[in-house]
């Protein structure tokens, strides 16, 4: 787990993606790699258009068909490579030694899942056209399938400043704050601790055990009780008290395990203006 990988697919967030990634690289003092997958469902290596055509049609037809899928295909790979060299040199002139790109055909989660064991951070953007009821199918695919951090953007990049995390108390989420608190992304900035549900002297420790671990290794820990609904909550928060980044954890059995098989997650990822950082 070395690198820090950002998927690149020509959209307009892929700039957000880019700079999100040269930041995280940074932090993390780890090589950046830039990942395009040209889906081989839009673009197969191989067609058979027969099924296509009526009978009676002429094989130079087919034959033609057949050639203008191929040039397709090779043209998409290299808008592709020339999305990847863009983001490269995007990186380079932040500063970024040496990022590196790869290119594969095929499907995206199957790539990332044979690339996991290098991959220490995965930076994806959030395409709001996709996000009516789900928040995008490729992306919830790599969401409910990877076991590694992934940092879902927005369209603007803005520098993370204060960041904001979903805490309840359980081991889970006690192993996520951990995580904050023994990593370099965030040094250096204020992390707010934000826990859903009644006040009490069981839940008032469990919040005072998070500031303090926070507290203990450098950070600024603002840490309060709220009742209410998470996601409403949540929001608010956020946009009350100017949060960068929200982080989330997306593993066990918390509250929080609803954020990936629930309706919860895919509101939060599509209400949110700033990114989510699910962490695994």
């Amino acid at each position: 787990m070395t690198n820090v990988f950002a998927c690149i697919d020509g959209t307009e967030v892929s700039t957000t993606v880019c700079d999100y990634a040269v930041w995280a690289s940074q932090k993390l003092n780890a090589p950046l790699k830039f990942l395009h997958v040209l889906d081989k469902s839009e673009y197969p290596t191989e067609s058979n258009l027969s099924g296509n055509i009526g009978l009676g049609s002429r094989e130079a037809l087919l034959d033609e068909l057949a050639s203008l899928d191929e040039k397709r295909g090779k043209l998409a790979m290299e808008q592709g490579r020339l999305m990847l060299e863009a983001a490269k040199q995007r990186a380079i002139d932040n500063h970024i030694d040496n990022p590196q790109s790869i290119q594969r055909h095929g499907v995206l989660v199957e790539t990332l899942v044979e690339m996991e064991e290098t991959i220490r951070l995965l930076v994806m953007g959030k395409h709001d056209e996709n996000l009516s009821e789900h928040i995008g199918s490729r992306l919830e695919s790599v969401v409910r399938t990877m076991h590694r951090p992934i940092l879902i953007t927005t369209h603007n990049y803005e520098l993370p400043e204060k960041v904001m995390i979903a805490f309840d108390g359980s081991p889970t989420t006690r192993k996520g704050v951990e995580m904050i608190a023994s990593s370099p992304l965030f040094s250096g900035l204020a992390c707010h601790i934000v826990m859903v549900g009644q006040e009490s002297d069981a839940n008032q420790e469990q919040l005072n055990w998070a500031k303090t671990t926070l507290e203990n290794n450098g950070f600024q820990a603002p840490a309060t009780i709220i009742n209410g609904e998470i996601e409403k909550v949540l929001c608010d928060y956020r946009a009350q008290n100017n949060i960068n980044m929200l982080i989330m954890g997306a593993y066990g059995h918390s509250i929080v395990r609803r954020f990936l098989v629930g309706s919860t997650t895919t509101n939060v990822i599509r209400n949110a203006s700033v990114p989510v950082l699910l962490l695994r």
